[in-house]
């Protein structure tokens, strides 16, 4: 990936383990999530605003 991010950030809620989401803003509007140890492997991309929607909701619901 050409333009990949280098500012990823860890789930605060990850343990000692690898099952951790981590995030990222790209260029433009969006936010990438990756799901594994290595942020490299993409795994998906939405808006800003559904991130937050998102992680809202967690919040709300825990």
């Amino acid at each position: 990936m050409t333009n990949a991010p280098t500012d990823w950030r860890k789930s605060s809620y990850c343990g000692e383990g690898e099952a951790c989401v981590y995030v990222a803003a790209a260029p433009g509007t969006l936010v990438r999530v990756a799901d594994r140890a290595d942020p490299a492997h993409f795994v998906m991309a939405t808006t800003h605003a559904a991130w937050a929607d998102f992680v809202e909701a967690v919040k709300q619901t825990g």
